[in-house]
C-alpha cells in the first residue's frame, strides 16, 4: 500500500481569517455549527446556474421638508461653528386639583413687597400636582404681580399671612433677619382635646420619614426645634391655641401638637388612626416608618383624596404596591420656570416642586369665559373630549366641598425688626365658632 506524503497546511494570513469570522458572523448556523439547509441549496443552485446573487436597490426616502419643518429652527453662528436653536411644541392637559374659590386678600403691597392673606388649600408655587391653581401663578395672572420672590412658604391646607419680595435685594435683607432669628411668627390653630392653660414648650427634633409624600414624626435622629404654645379658649370638646414656632421645620407646628397629644383638629395627616391607638402622642407609634407611610398612603386612595399629599394618584400606588423606600430623598422634578425666585424655605418644606402629572393630548380646547378674583373676564380652556390613552380621564371624582379644603391653621402675625403683618382670626377660632 502506497503511503501519501503528510503535507503541512499553510497557516491563514490574518486577513484571510478576519474575512472567514465576518463570513461565519453574518451566516446563521444549524446546530451542527452549519448554514441551515434552505441557504445551503441556494448556494448551490446559483453555483449550477453560474449566476450572481441579487441584492435589490436601496429604498428611497423622501427628505423632503415643508414650510413648517423650516419655522422649526433657526441658525446662528458662533466661533467658526454652525448652531441652532430647535422650537418644540407639544399640547397636553393637565389633571390639576380643584382648590377653594375664596379671594386672595392683600394685606400690604409697597415698592419693597407683596403681603397677602393666603387662602387653604393653595400652594404658594407650583408643586406635585399643581401649577395654575398656585399662589404665585394666580398673582402674576391675574394681578400683574411677576417676578416675585418667596421669602417664607406655608403649608397648602394652612392659610394666613404670606410674604413676597419684589427684588433680590429686599429678599436678603429679610431673609437674614429669618436666619438671625429675627422674624416673630405667630399661628392660631384649633386642635383636639382640652389643651393646658398653662403656656407649653415643645423641643423635640423633628425627623422627616418622606420628602416625596411630606411625612413627618418626632425623633432623636430629627433636627432641633421649638415651639411655644399658648391656650386661648376650649368649648369642650377642642381648644384654640396660640403657636409661636422659634424654627422653621416641615410641618413642625402640626407634628409637635401631635406629639403633645393634641393634634389639629382636622389635620388629615397627623390626626388619623394609621397612627395606632394613641395617634403618634408621646412619639408612640406601633408601625415602623415603612408601614407608616404605606397604611397612610392606602387610607388617603380609600378616601379618594390622594390630592392631600400632593403628589400624583400613579405614584401613591406605587408606593402602596411596592413598599417604597420611606426615607427616599427624592428630588423632584423640574417645572419650567413662571416666573418665582425660590428664597429660604420656612414653616414648611413639604411643598417641593414636583413632576406635574399629565398626558399628551391632540384633540382640540375650547375656551370658557368666567370671571376672576378682580372682576374681570378671563378665558380657561377645558377639553371637549377624554383622552383614551388618559386613566385620569376615565375616573369621575366627585368635588370636594369648600371645609374639606381647609385646614384649622393659620399665619396670624409676621413681624420682623422694621414691619409687622397681621391677618384676621379665622372663624373657626372665634369663640362663638360651632362645627356644621
Amino acid at each position: 500500500m502506497r503511503l501519501l506524503p503528510l503535507v503541512a497546511a499553510r497557516p491563514l494570513s490574518a486577513v484571510a481569517r478576519l474575512g472567514m469570522a465576518e463570513k461565519a458572523r453574518a451566516e446563521p448556523v444549524d446546530a451542527s455549527g452549519s448554514p441551515p439547509p434552505l441557504k445551503r441549496r441556494r448556494r448551490r443552485r446559483r453555483a449550477e446556474e453560474g449566476g450572481e446573487r441579487y441584492v435589490p436597490p436601496p429604498r428611497k426616502r423622501d427628505l423632503g421638508f415643508s414650510a413648517a419643518h423650516f419655522a422649526e429652527t433657526s441658525y446662528y453662528f458662533e466661533g467658526g461653528l454652525r448652531k441652532n436653536n430647535d422650537f418644540l411644541q407639544n399640547i397636553v392637559h393637565r389633571h390639576e386639583p380643584p382648590v377653594t374659590a375664596q379671594p386672595i386678600q392683600f394685606l400690604e403691597q409697597n415698592e419693597e413687597v407683596v403681603v397677602v392673606d393666603k387662602p387653604s388649600s393653595l400652594p404658594v408655587h407650583p408643586c406635585g400636582r399643581f401649577r395654575h391653581n398656585t399662589v404665585i401663578f394666580i398673582l402674576g395672572k391675574e394681578h400683574n404681580l411677576k417676578e416675585l420672590h418667596t421669602i417664607h412658604r406655608l403649608d397648602r391646607l394652612a392659610s394666613g399671612v404670606l410674604m413676597f419680595a419684589k427684588s433680590a435685594e429686599v429678599s436678603k435683607r429679610i431673609d437674614m433677619q429669618v436666619r438671625e432669628r429675627q422674624l416673630e411668627k405667630e399661628y392660631v390653630c384649633r386642635v383636639l382635646g382640652e389643651f393646658p392653660e398653662a403656656e407649653v414648650t415643645c423641643e423635640e427634633p423633628i425627623l422627616v420619614v418622606s420628602y416625596k409624600v411630606g411625612l413627618c414624626r418626632v425623633d432623636p435622629k430629627g433636627k432641633a426645634c421649638k415651639t411655644v404654645f399658648q391656650r386661648l379658649s376650649y368649648n369642650g370638646k377642642t381648644s384654640v391655641v396660640k403657636c409661636f414656632p422659634y424654627t422653621g421645620r416641615t410641618h413642625q407646628i402640626r407634628v409637635h401638637l401631635q406629639f403633645l397629644g393634641h393634634p389639629i383638629f382636622n389635620d388629615p395627616i397627623y390626626n388619623t388612626d394609621v397612627w395606632g391607638p394613641a395617634k403618634g402622642k408621646g412619639g408612640n407609634i406601633d408601625k415602623t416608618d415603612e408601614e407608616l407611610l404605606r397604611a397612610l398612603v392606602k387610607e388617603q386612595l380609600l378616601k379618594e383624596c390622594g390630592g392631600i399629599l400632593d403628589i400624583a394618584e400613579e405614584d401613591l400606588k406605587s408606593i402602596v404596591e411596592e413598599g417604597g423606600s420611606p426615607g427616599n430623598s427624592v428630588k423632584p422634578a423640574q417645572i419650567s420656570p413662571i416666573s418665582i425666585i425660590s428664597g429660604r424655605t420656612e414653616e414648611s418644606k413639604s411643598e417641593k416642586e414636583g413632576g406635574t402629572s399629565m398626558c399628551a393630548h391632540s384633540s382640540a380646547l375650547q375656551l370658557q369665559v368666567h370671571e376672576s378674583e378682580n372682576g374681570k373676564a378671563c378665558t380657561s380652556e377645558h377639553q371637549d373630549e377624554k383622552d383614551p390613552l388618559c386613566r385620569e380621564c376615565r375616573i369621575v371624582r366627585p368635588d370636594p366641598s369648600p371645609k374639606d379644603l381647609v385646614m384649622y391653621l393659620h399665619a396670624l402675625r409676621y413681624k420682623g425688626t422694621d414691619f409687622e403683618y397681621c391677618s384676621k382670626m379665622p372663624k373657626w377660632a372665634q369663640d362663638n365658632w360651632e362645627e356644621t
